[in-house]
């Protein structure tokens, strides 16, 4: 897999993920913009999750733009991209098992979630991620958790509203998985044996 490495690297590559996920992050905001509308303010900051994840993801290609590393984003980024990447695939794949049926718009956060994370994994072998800079990771991936499933701030399924409680057991277990992962990739370092030593270079 060592060839893909100077691909990810590559600055017009890094140019086009940002913007991409610049767009994504945008896009992503407007989604949540009713929700976010009513939601009170002390809970506006957990309420866009896959935004926000995307959102770390632009500061850490920014980063490597300057060939910088901001590590606490890039730990932030593999946690919060994996973990909500997998869930909206999840749960758009749910909501079509309940109602038999799935737009357009439900196909497009498949794929484009499922390539979030993608991308954070991707990029794990440039990230110089320290112990406490995941434990800062996960703490707030899992408060998040208390924020959406305990004070109900979760993102809004109205035909799956009824599975809210499995679903939130899901989605504790979900960020273990996700923590431990982005703990092998970055702490132990590297995805079969492609973790690159040394400051970011890009090319």
């Amino acid at each position: 897999m060592k060839w893909v490495l100077p691909l990810l690297i590559n600055r017009s590559f890094l140019w086009m993920m940002l913007a991409a996920n610049i767009a994504g992050t945008v896009y992503g905001y407007i989604w949540y913009g009713h929700q976010l509308a009513e939601t009170p303010a002390k809970f506006l900051l957990f309420v866009p999750d896959s935004p926000t994840a995307s959102l770390f993801f632009v500061f850490v290609l920014f980063a490597f733009l300057l060939n910088r590393n901001w590590s606490l984003f890039e730990a932030l980024a593999i946690v919060t991209l994996f973990k909500y990447g997998i869930w909206a695939v999840v749960m758009n794949i749910l909501v079509w098992k309940v109602t038999g049926t799935l737009g357009w718009q439900g196909w497009m956060l498949i794929v484009s979630h499922g390539a979030m994370a993608v991308e954070g994994i991707l990029y794990s072998p440039f990230y110089r991620i320290k112990g406490w800079h995941l434990a800062l990771a996960a703490v707030w991936t899992l408060h998040n958790d208390v924020i959406d499933y305990v004070f109900r701030m979760l993102p809004r399924y109205s035909m799956l509203e009824q599975y809210v409680p499995q679903i939130g057991y899901f989605t504790f277990w979900l960020s273990i998985a996700s923590i431990g992962i982005a703990y092998v990739l970055c702490v132990r370092k590297g995805w079969f044996g492609s973790h690159v030593d040394g400051p970011i270079k890009t090319n």
